[in-house]
């Protein structure tokens, strides 16, 4: 008895160091596979570069496993663009040609982060970076840098649509926010959908004097009009601006002030995606057709541009506004991905005129000759828009760049 008890305790001590080991190898496993993962595995990798654009405008999309922060080291000054990504190590083998605005490249490591140089082909500085994190069907993160020409250079064979050169007065689609059956924000005396709508024919009134313009307005009673169709109308009608006005509701009745939305980065990768739904949309922003990923490419680069001039134009308008003693919300320019922004090749903005939760903001938005007066600053900022497209505003709130 004795001795089975001997041998059975041999046997379970042996079995328990067996297993003991094996779950030691394990743990270490794990451990040194997590710790090549964190540090140098494709989790923590530069993994590629892609490229898009031309010799104006190259896009160049920096494919990574984790979230970074970049810091521009050279802004192509000197014939290249360096960029320090933080916190990523440089996968094998990332050098080699680039294309449009970029001869060569090269990721290199550089401490805890990964150097990313740009050759340029001619003179070109960074026109905007910004990173996007995995999201609609992609697992990873993407820094991505434009690249804009400095200097003259030919133009391109096949522009999209909104660069095409316009000999019409300019047409200006004024949506009045709300309305039918959507009254919108409710006020102590007034329905934001009847002082949209009383500000849209003001403001087309005023537009309409210049002279200047050709004007439409997205509805012009009381009538509910889907998102899509009013962003839609201003596509039909090959627009030049769309500006949506609303008025603002808060919790708090003291806040008060306008504001004004361009797209957001998010707002703009959903359009984008909405857009290629459909299957004529390359002979919609007649794009040449003969190679989608191009042409996607193009599209993109078309809502780069819109972006641009919608955020401009906020700029401009947010100056005329203030500059009529008009109250302002601190941070006056705001980004959102709301239907009406939509529009790839459209410039948009939407307008909150100010609180009507708030009695000062809703007494003068109700008031006809301090609405009037609200709107035609709102077209002397239309006016300088067209008159000085590229003039460098700035304005109290300005949202920060990318």
């Amino acid at each position: 008895m004795a001795g089975r008890w001997r041998d059975n305790l041999a046997r379970w001590g042996a079995q328990e160091w067996t297993m003991t080991a094996i779950a030691f190898v394990v743990v270490c496993a794990v451990v040194l596979t997590a710790g090549r993962g964190l540090a140098f595995g494709p989790d923590g990798e530069v993994m590629r570069l892609r490229f898009g654009g031309d010799a104006q405008r190259t896009r160049i999309v920096v494919d990574l496993g984790r979230s970074t922060r970049g810091q521009v080291i050279e802004d192509g000054s000197s014939g290249r663009v360096i960029v320090a990504l933080s916190g990523v190590q440089p996968g094998r083998g990332l050098d080699g040609s680039g294309a449009g605005l970029v001869r060569g490249y090269e990721v290199s490591a550089s401490g805890s982060s990964s150097r990313v140089r740009l050759d340029l082909a001619r003179g070109a500085e960074i026109e905007r970076r910004f990173l996007l994190p995995p999201g609609d069907g992609v697992d990873h993160y993407r820094y991505v840098i434009d690249l804009k020409a400095t200097g003259a250079a030919a133009a391109p064979a096949a522009a999209p649509r909104r660069e095409q050169v316009r000999t019409e007065k300019p047409l200006i689609v004024i949506d009045a926010g709300h309305g039918g059956r959507d009254p919108g924000a409710q006020g102590q005396q007034v329905q934001e959908k009847v002082i949209t709508l009383a500000a849209a024919r003001d403001l087309k009134a005023a537009l309409e004097r210049t002279g200047r313009y050709r004007v439409r307005l997205t509805r012009d009673g009381d009538v509910y009009v889907a998102h899509g169709r009013r962003v839609q109308m201003a596509r039909d009608a090959d627009a030049d601006l769309f500006i949506s006005l609303h008025a603002d509701a808060g919790s708090d009745p003291a806040l008060r002030g306008a504001s004004v939305y361009t797209l957001s980065e998010q707002g703009a990768g959903r359009a984008v995606r909405e857009f290629t739904k459909g299957e004529d949309w390359q002979r919609d922003l007649r794009l040449p057709g003969r190679d989608p990923s191009v042409d996607r490419i193009l599209l993109d680069m078309t809502q780069r541009a819109t972006q641009n001039r919608s955020a401009q134009f906020a700029r401009v308008l947010l100056t005329h506004i203030e500059g009529d003693n008009h109250p302002l919300l601190r941070r006056s320019h705001r980004d959102a991905g709301l239907a009406v922004l939509l529009a790839p090749d459209v410039p948009a903005v939407l307008l909150e005129m100010g609180f009507i939760t708030n009695p000062e903001d809703e007494r003068v938005l109700s008031d006809e000759r301090a609405r009037r007066r609200l709107m035609r600053s709102v077209a002397e900022g239309i006016d300088r828009y067209f008159r000085e497209p590229a003039a460098p505003v700035m304005v109290a709130g300005e949202i920060a760049g990318g």
